[in-house]
């Protein structure tokens, strides 16, 4: 019966260990999480960026197209000129 009795103490014991043990562990570590949540806003936002900069060369080479078909233009009617 003593045997019996220690043993309970020992499985009780061994529990209340575990639970201790468990408890008193620190909590996961989630900085890279919180990493990789601003690494996709700064990529979301250099990707935005990088489409405004698409954008506004689009619109410069149409203008200096526009210039240089203008000044294609002018230089033909000046060829034309030269030629009367």
């Amino acid at each position: 019966m003593t045997s019996q009795i220690v043993r309970k103490f020992l499985v009780a014991g061994a529990a209340i260990a575990a639970f201790s043990v468990a408890a008193c562990q620190k909590p996961a570590d989630n900085t890279a999480a919180a990493s990789a949540d601003a690494n996709a806003t700064a990529a979301t936002a250099s990707a935005s960026d990088a489409n405004a900069a698409a954008g506004n060369a689009m619109a410069a080479a149409s203008d200096a197209n526009a210039a240089a078909s203008s000044a294609n233009g002018a230089a033909a009617d000046a060829n034309a000129a030269a030629k009367n």
